[in-house]
């Protein structure tokens, strides 16, 4: 049986106009997690609604809030078949400790910075940030409990943004409860500063800004896409360099949606090269030599680097930035492109 749909917006005098989700402290040990349900997700279960309002927070884990009576809208509690109708207030009341069992694993880690506030891992490709269905050993996480094990006493053990498995480059965790909310209230700020590199198939011949927001893909659920009813994104790119068929661009970000880099490049044109999902097929350029086309085959991930993050200190206050340069792999990719654009470039002297 579906659920009562909620109250009107009339009924609701205290919703705020703002759509974004925002965390505020409440009593020792809780933040309390509120948003305004935006028009566009009218109609919605209310779980469905929280997991586009909270992305960072699992439906599993939605769902045993309101079964524990941690969520609200308006003044009542809600239940999970309850159908909104936008402009409601809802309200999560969250207890600030590590609400699931996660074991420590001795897994190497590229820790390139650490103190009593935060640590900066280099991350490699092919390694899962934190723990999910079918990947529940093996992850950065596993390896943050082993290399710290205070941060069990935070949630998602401090880890505060992430990468997708196969893009490699910089994350700053969390050490401590005060350090977590400021880096999560930095990325709501837009004030900590994410750079990537990646190569792309195609010419740019400028950089830009792709202003369009991401959604879950209409069809094919497990994918990402440009979408009108999507969450705000923006993405600003520049050239470094371009070579016969590929450019090499630096990405920044203003917002961190899931897969951003690759939907906005695929979007604009500029695919990321290698990415089995938005990339699409493999195109050799024309009069490729053999080891050109053996070094692009063989590229076996997305070609993204998290190159530059820049975070304010949540104890001294002071801008720190961390850089981290190209690894082996796509390192490996840009010079054989060099070479194959060198190697086609028009002779030059006397001709006649």
């Amino acid at each position: 049986m579906s659920g009562q749909a909620l109250g009107d917006a009339k009924n609701t005098p205290n919703c705020r106009t703002r759509e974004a989700a925002t965390g505020a402290a409440a009593a020792d040990g809780q933040t309390v997690l509120s948003a305004c349900v935006p028009a566009a997700l009218a109609g919605r279960r209310l779980d469905q609604a929280l997991a586009v309002l909270f992305p960072d927070f699992s439906r599993t884990r939605i769902q045993k809030w309101i079964r524990s009576g941690q969520v609200h809208v308006g003044p009542a509690a809600g239940r999970a078949s309850d159908r909104v109708r936008g402009a409601e207030e809802v309200r999560i009341v969250v207890t600030d400790a590590a609400e699931e069992s996660w074991e420590a694993e001795d897994i190497a880690l590229d820790v390139i910075y650490e103190d009593d506030e935060l640590l900066v891992v280099d991350k490699p490709a092919g390694l899962v940030v934190h723990p999910g269905a079918g990947n529940r050993e093996g992850t950065m996480l596993n390896a943050l409990l082993h290399h710290e094990p205070a941060l069990t006493r935070l949630p998602r053990a401090g880890i505060v943004h992430r990468l997708d498995k196969d893009t490699s480059g910089l994350l700053v965790v969390a050490r401590t409860e005060r350090a977590r909310r400021d880096l999560v209230e930095q990325l709501r700020a837009r004030s900590l500063q994410r750079e990537y590199l990646t190569v792309v198939c195609g010419l740019a011949v400028a950089g830009g800004t792709v202003d369009a927001p991401i959604g879950r893909h209409r069809v094919h659920r497990t994918r990402m896409a440009v979408n009108e009813n999507g969450r705000e994104a923006v993405s600003h790119f520049r050239v470094e360099a371009r070579y016969r068929a590929h450019s090499l661009l630096r990405v920044s970000l203003e917002s961190g949606r899931t897969h951003q880099i690759r939907v906005h490049m695929a979007h604009r044109g500029f695919p990321v090269f290698g990415d089995p999902v938005y990339g699409g097929r493999l195109q050799i350029p024309v009069l490729s030599s053999a080891q050109f086309t053996s070094v692009l085959h063989g590229f076996r991930r997305q070609a993204l680097h998290a190159a530059r993050l820049a975070v304010v200190h949540p104890a001294t206050g002071e801008t720190c930035v961390w850089t981290s340069a190209l690894p082996g792999d796509m390192a490996a990719l840009v010079k054989a492109l060099e070479a194959d654009l060198r190697a086609h470039r028009p002779a030059r002297g006397r001709h006649g």
